[in-house]
């Protein structure tokens, strides 16, 4: 296949990303980008995101996140590498 390593990254976005459709703009942004992966809202108001796919798309997924959608107000992106889980074949939200 020759495409780059496949990699994966956690995301911890903090603002106001609950209520303001951040998870399902997530998931349409990651599927754009070919990744999979999960997003889900945790109880302390962050949003957690785990997606996997190329170095190029998560690097774009990530720039996406600090802004987010229209109504969210990112005040901070926290993002890890993480462990690639080949049985990960799409992007979902999580509940």
């Amino acid at each position: 296949m020759g495409q780059d390593q496949l990699q994966a990254y956690h995301v911890l976005v903090s603002g106001k990303v609950q209520g303001v459709y951040y998870r399902a703009s997530t998931v349409k942004k990651a599927q754009t980008l070919g990744l999979a992966g999960w997003v889900r809202n945790l109880e302390d108001g962050r949003v957690e995101i785990l997606a996997q796919g190329s170095s190029q798309e998560l690097e774009q997924l990530l720039s996406w996140c600090e802004k987010g959608p229209m109504l969210a107000k990112v005040s901070k992106v926290e993002c890890e590498m993480a462990q690639v889980d080949a049985n990960m074949a799409q992007f979902e939200v999580m509940r």
